[in-house]
């Protein structure tokens, strides 16, 4: 069977879609064509969050993680980069599962803005109650 010449994995949560793809070589990370400090900025927390299902796995000096996320805000987005790098280290490597998944990399966040009702000001706050 032939090596791969990368593994890929998508990522969500809220609104924001990651597409991920390892690639062999040396730690470097790319989000959108740019450095993870200079997409996401000072949050450290954010660029901390993306790399540790690879930290985890002790595969952070061993692949170049490609990313293209859109939707959604920065937070949001980092979410979904490290659910797609959780499942791309998956593609590569099914024997990781229980670690993943022990750690939570493997659970989608499926909490969403809930939809504006008619009638409402808001999902659930309504007008206020008037007697007269």
């Amino acid at each position: 069977m032939e090596a791969k010449r990368y593994y890929q994995g998508t990522g969500r949560r809220k609104t924001s879609v990651a597409r991920v793809r390892l690639f062999p070589g040396n730690g470097e990370f790319v989000v959108n064509g740019r450095t993870p400090e200079d997409y996401f900025g000072a949050r450290d927390v954010l660029q901390r969050d993306i790399r540790m299902p690879l930290s985890l796995t002790n595969n952070l000096d061993s692949f170049n993680v490609l990313v293209k996320v859109r939707g959604g805000g920065v937070a949001s987005q980092a979410g979904a980069v490290r659910h797609g790098v959780a499942r791309a280290l998956l593609d590569m490597d099914a024997d990781l599962r229980a670690a993943l998944k022990k750690a939570g990399f493997l659970t989608r966040d499926s909490r969403m803005k809930e939809r504006k009702k008619v009638g409402l000001k808001r999902a659930r706050k309504a007008p206020q109650y008037t007697k007269r």
